[in-house]
């Protein structure tokens, strides 16, 4: 696995950023909020936990990632077009016609494990792929990002009770804690709460971090894989539109993208962040 320090990571993240606005702009449609959110997140799993060969995509013993808020895989295609999963050149393809890379993720392109887009239904999947890797003896973990909008779906929690049931300890969730959903403020949509209270109650040892902290993702990761007899599910604490100013915290970005001079603004501020990075 490609080992990179800190720095380094922080420094891939923003590049992966600069790319998930290009693929938008270019598009013209996508999601732009949730995707730059959840950057830090794929980062940290991908180029520290996850076991994975990008030359040997359907490897039996890799560890499984599920993107189950399916809207944000701009920031999925980036990080594995970086890995080496594909070539970087499909990046520009985003939501054209014909190509693997549409506006949700699909089977068939190499890195993707499901079609995901209808919210609530990756933790299901996560168990069962977590429970058919216990029956076949394949020591892999499987992960599972979701939105923190998402978990207002039921069957989520149905996921949450049969994980714990079954102690699917190789089960690791991930909420893209990032406060907005299409509607607005979540806690004004429909109130999650706390979501550390909740999963534990619902029987999961539960990590909070901040998710745009590398270092402190790579530790979270760490101990949810320590964790025996329960999963885990990591709460990331986030921003919505992560990395660019104008596009932070604002909930009607969910579902836009940028236009050209919205883009160029964004590098620029992606570029001096980059350059204070030493």
């Amino acid at each position: 696995m490609e080992r990179l320090n800190i720095l380094e990571l922080d420094k891939k993240a923003i590049e992966i950023r600069k790319d998930v606005l290009k693929m938008l702009m270019i598009a013209g449609s996508g999601h732009t909020g949730g995707s730059l959110s959840s950057v830090d997140i794929l980062v940290a799993l991908y180029y520290h936990k996850l076991k994975n060969d990008p030359s040997n995509p359907l490897w039996n013993e890799r560890d499984r990632f599920l993107l189950s808020k399916g809207h944000g895989c701009p920031a999925l295609y980036a990080v594995l077009a970086h890995k080496g999963y594909f070539s970087k050149d499909l990046l520009w393809t985003l939501r054209k016609l014909g190509s693997q890379l549409q506006g949700h993720p699909q089977i068939g392109l190499a890195g993707v494990e499901i079609s995901s887009g209808s919210l609530g239904q990756g933790l299901s999947i996560a168990n069962g792929i977590a429970l058919g890797l216990r029956m076949d003896k394949i020591v892999s973990r499987v992960y599972c990002l979701m939105g923190d909008g998402e978990t207002n779906e039921g069957q989520v929690w149905e996921a949450a009770m049969t994980a714990a049931h079954y102690k699917l300890d190789t089960v690791c969730g991930i909420i893209d804690c990032n406060k907005l959903q299409i509607d607005g403020f979540c806690c004004e949509v429909k109130d999650p709460g706390i979501h550390k209270h909740k999963w534990q109650e619902f029987g999961w040892n539960a990590i909070e971090v901040n998710g745009h902290d590398i270092a402190g993702l790579i530790d979270a990761f760490d101990q949810a894989e320590k964790v025996k007899g329960k999963p885990t599910m990591i709460i990331a604490h986030t921003v919505k539109g992560k990395g660019v100013s104008f596009i932070e915290n604002k909930a009607e970005w969910h579902g836009v993208s940028p236009k050209k001079e919205e883009y160029e603004e964004a590098i620029r501020e992606l570029d001096e962040a980059l350059n204070t990075i030493k």
